[in-house]
C-alpha cells in the first residue's frame, strides 16, 4: 500500500479536553502513538498530521522516528492546507491500536480516502466518499482496553518481523518494541525483550532471557541470557550468558564478552577475548586481548572516575587490578594476582604481587593446638 499521508485524531482521555490525549498512554514501553506511527510508516506513510492541542506537540513528536514529517494543530485551515493535492491519505479518526491486517475490526476505525474528497467533506456528519477500510487497527476507548488489547500490539511487531525473514522460536513468549529493526535470518528465543531504537543484524541469535534496549548488533552475533544499554556490538561476537553491557560501550567484531563480565562506558577492540569474571569501566582496549578471570579495571577512587588503556595484543593475567590511570602497553604480560599501578610498557611482564612464604608444618601444628582445646557446650 502506498500511503503518503495520515491524519490521525487524538481525542482527550476524558471529557476534560485537557487531559492527556489515550494514544499518548504507555504499551510495551512506548507511547501507543509510537505504535500506530510505525505500522503507517510500514505502510508508506511519510507524512502525519496530529489533530491535538498545542500542549502536547512535543511529547506528540517525539513518538515519530527520524524521517517523518509531523504536523500538530487543532485547527481547520492547517489540516486543510495539509490536504492540498489529490492522492490517497490514511485517516484514524480515534484512538486505536495497530493489529494484524487479517484480524477483523471496526468499519470506522481507520480508513483511507482521496485527499480531495476529505477537504469538501472534513467536519461534515456522513461517510466520505470513496472512503476504503484500512485494515490493520482496532479502535479503543479507555486504557483498560489498551492493556486488553496489547497483546495484538506485540502480534503485530512479531508478525512484521517474521514477514521480513526473522525467525521466532515462540513469538508469544518475546517482547517487542514496534521500533526495533532486526535482519533476516535472526533467531530470536523466548524471554527476549528488545526495546527502543534496537537494529539487530542478519543471522544474529538473541535470547533466551536477553534484554536489549536502543543497541545495534551486528550481523552474525550471539547474545545469551544477558542484559545490554545503549552500546554497540560488532560482528560474529558472543555475548553472555549473563553479561551486562552498560551506556555507551563499543565492543568489536569476532569477540567473546563472557559469563559475569560487566562492560561500561568502554571500547573493546575486535578480537579481544573477555571470557568470565571481569569488570571493564571506563577503558580503551586495543585488538586481541585476553583478559584472565577476575580481571578488574579499578576506575573509581572514590572522587573521580579515570580511564584504563590497553594494547593490543596485551596479556592480563587472572585477577590483575588495573589501577586507573594506568597503561599496559602492547604485547605486554601482567602475572596472575597483579595489583597494578604503574604503566606497563610495550612486550613487558608486569608483577606486582608479594613473594611467596612457605612456613613448614604450620597447618599440622595448628590442628594439633585446636584439637587439645576442649569443645564449648552446645
Amino acid at each position: 500500500m502506498d500511503q503518503m499521508r495520515a491524519i490521525l485524531c487524538l481525542t482527550a482521555r476524558s471529557s476534560d479536553e485537557q487531559s492527556e490525549p489515550l494514544m499518548l498512554e504507555t504499551v510495551l514501553f512506548c507511547p501507543l502513538l509510537t505504535w500506530v506511527s510505525e505500522k503507517l510508516r510500514a505502510n508508506g506513510v511519510q507524512r502525519f498530521f496530529i489533530v491535538c492541542g498545542a500542549e502536547f506537540a512535543e511529547k506528540v513528536k517525539s513518538c515519530f522516528s527520524a524521517g517523518s514529517e509531523v504536523t500538530v494543530s487543532d485547527r481547520d485551515d492547517d489540516l486543510l492546507a495539509f490536504l492540498d493535492g489529490d492522492g490517497p491519505v490514511a485517516v484514524l479518526p480515534a484512538a486505536a491500536v495497530p493489529i494484524e491486517d487479517d484480524l477483523e475490526a471496526e468499519e470506522n476505525c481507520a480508513f483511507t480516502a482521496d485527499a480531495r474528497s476529505l477537504r469538501e467533506s472534513w467536519g461534515a456528519s456522513g461517510t466520505v466518499p470513496g472512503a476504503k477500510k484500512l485494515p490493520g487497527f482496532a479502535a479503543i476507548e479507555s486504557a483498560a482496553d489498551i492493556q486488553d488489547l496489547s497483546p495484538l500490539c506485540r502480534d503485530d511487531a512479531a508478525e512484521r518481523l517474521i514477514a521480513a525473514g526473522v525467525q521466532f522460536v515462540d513469538r508469544y513468549a518475546v517482547y517487542l518494541d514496534p521500533r526495533v529493526r532486526v535482519g533476516r535470518g535472526t533467531v530470536i528465543l523466548p524471554g527476549t525483550i528488545l526495546r527502543g531504537n534496537t537494529v539487530i543484524g542478519e543471522n544474529c541469535e538473541i535470547g533466551p532471557n536477553t534484554v536489549i534496549r536502543d543497541c545495534t548488533v551486528g550481523s552474525g552475533s550471539t547474545v545469551n541470557a544477558s542484559q545490554l544499554f545503549e552500546s554497540t556490538v560488532g560482528d560474529r561476537t558472543n555475548v553472555g550468558p549473563f553479561a551486562y553491557v552498560r551506556p555507551d560501550s563499543r565492543i568489536g567484531d569476532d569477540i567473546k564478552v563472557g559469563d559475569f563480565v560487566e562492560i561500561k562506558n568502554s571500547t573493546i577492540g575486535s578480537g579481544t577475548k573477555i571470557s568470565h569474571l571481569t569488570y571493564v569501566g571506563d577503558s580503551d582496549v586495543g585488538e586481541k586481548v585476553n583478559f584472565g578471570c577476575g580481571t578488574v579495571t579499578t576506575n573509581y577512587d572514590g572522587f573521580e572516575k579515570h580511564r584504563c588503556t590497553i594494547g593490543s595484543g596485551a596479556f592480563l593475567g587472572c585477577n590483575t587490578n588495573l589501577i586507573a590511570p594506568v597503561k599496559v602497553g602492547d604485547g605486554a604480560y601482567t602475572a596472575a594476582g597483579s595489583t597494578i599501578t604503574r604503566d606497563v610498557p610495550a612486550d613487558a611482564l608486569a608483577i606486582a604481587r608479594d613473594r611467596q612464604v612457605i612456613k613448614e608444618g604450620w597447618a599440622a601444628a595448628q590442628r594439633r593446638l585446636r584439637a587439645r582445646k576442649p569443645k564449648p557446650e552446645r
